[in-house]
């Protein structure tokens, strides 16, 4: 992060030359991935090093699954954590790992979850010779396996529970990069999505999600995205950058709605977060948001030309979850279930039968017991590796919000 605490972008967003889209259907994920990353990191990397890099980070498929007529699930919760940020989290590890050398002074990796991230991150780097994860989330206020993801993991991975909400973690984690007591003393790094290297990757299932329609013969799609930090969206918005034929993107959130908010009224205004079942994306100020903004040049008009944003509250998420059990004999996590009904909603007004609907299913729903009825619950499939963490102990530091106690116990557990 740099110091003036803004965010890091690519120099330049190159655009992938038109014969690799219009082909896109020819490649698999890894080889779609190879040639995007290789476009954004140039010589960077050798390319026989990121091929391996991507070949052992992304070695889950993350496919469509037609519900019914033009309208999909894009499915990124197979791999290792069960989430999308599985994407992220191990191509970011690998590169790290990839430019650590021996004898270099430990990377020390911050991380603030709502629920996912953390366990993603976790699992990346466990492990990685020379490297140290600190997770903050927030006290109470992810499910029982997620912390379980956090908390089981020992080795060079600590979890850190905070007396506040997302936002208080993400602050602490900000704060600390612009510590200069803290930056002489540790070599620190970010692995939440204010991390450019955690993008990159997430573009890498809208073209493979674009490839897997034109297969079936579709080549207009729109996608709706569950939005909490808007990394999610943003890799999207940075994949049309690159020329992504995607003709809309449909910011899909809870009540933590500032962003639908700013859409509809041209004024920005971050507020505190609230808990609710979609607890991913309870975030109230969106880090990523200045990306967007600085893709589209602050230009508002350019942006609601390709992007809107829906709200939904709880009792709407499960009433949603509930009519795509019924419906479709699937099981949606309530992120999952924002994103179907904003999509819906919005091809109710929208509906051209040339242009498909592609929503995110972000999270396996066994992540989130607690919110189904019996009905549903029932029916998810809960992998084995869930089973395994159910017999684990957990292991966190609690602490309040405030950022010199946070201080303190980095300093004091060098």
């Amino acid at each position: 992060m740099p110091q003036d605490k803004g965010l890091y972008m690519p120099a330049s967003i190159p655009r992938l030359d038109d014969k690799f889209i219009n082909n896109l259907s020819d490649y698999t994920l890894p080889e779609i991935a190879f040639h995007v990353a290789k476009n954004l990191l140039g010589d960077d990397i050798l390319g026989e090093d990121l091929k391996n890099i991507i070949d052992d980070a992304i070695n889950f498929l993350a496919p469509i699954v037609k519900l019914e007529e033009n309208f999909f699930v894009l499915e990124l919760w197979r791999g290792p954590s069960l989430a999308f940020k599985d994407f992220g989290a191990r191509f970011m590890s690998r590169v790290m790992a990839y430019f650590l050398e021996k004898g270099e002074k430990q990377l020390d990796v911050l991380v603030a979850t709502s629920g996912d991230t953390g366990g993603a991150v976790a699992l990346g780097f466990l492990g990685v010779p020379d490297s140290r994860v600190t997770i903050l989330y927030p006290k109470g206020k992810v499910s029982e396996i997620q912390e379980l993801q956090l908390t089981t993991n020992g080795q060079n991975i600590r979890a850190v529970e905070i007396d506040g909400t997302f936002d208080d973690c993400q602050a602490l984690v900000k704060q600390a990069f612009t510590d200069k007591e803290l930056n002489e003393k540790f070599r620190l790094t970010s692995a939440n999505s204010i991390n450019i290297a955690r993008l990159i990757p997430q573009t890498f299932y809208y073209f493979n999600a674009y490839a897997q329609l034109l297969k079936q013969g579709i080549n207009k799609v729109v996608f709706s995205v569950p939005s909490g930090n808007f990394g999610n969206i943003g890799a999207g918005l940075l994949a049309w950058k690159m020329g992504l034929p995607a003709e809309y993107f449909i910011a899909a959130t809870n009540v933590n709605d500032t962003v639908p908010q700013y859409l509809k009224t041209g004024h920005y205004a971050p507020k505190p977060s609230v808990a609710t079942l979609s607890n991913a994306m309870d975030v109230g100020d969106p880090s990523n948001w200045v990306r967007i903004a600085d893709m589209f040049k602050d230009n508002i008009s350019a942006l609601k030309s390709l992007v809107t944003g829906y709200s939904y509250d709880d009792d709407e998420t499960m009433a949603a979850i509930k009519f795509i059990f019924d419906n479709y004999n699937y099981v949606a996590c309530p992120h999952t279930a924002i994103a179907w009904q904003a999509l819906r909603d919005w091809q109710q007004d929208n509906f051209k039968p040339d242009v498909a609907g592609v929503f995110l299913s972000t999270a396996h729903p066994c992540k989130f017991p607690d919110v189904y009825p019996e009905s549903i619950s029932n029916k998810i499939n809960v992998p084995d590796q869930v089973k395994e963490l159910t017999k684990k102990e957990k292991h966190r530091v609690a602490l309040g919000k405030d950022f010199e106690g946070f201080k303190e116990y980095l300093l004091k557990n060098k």
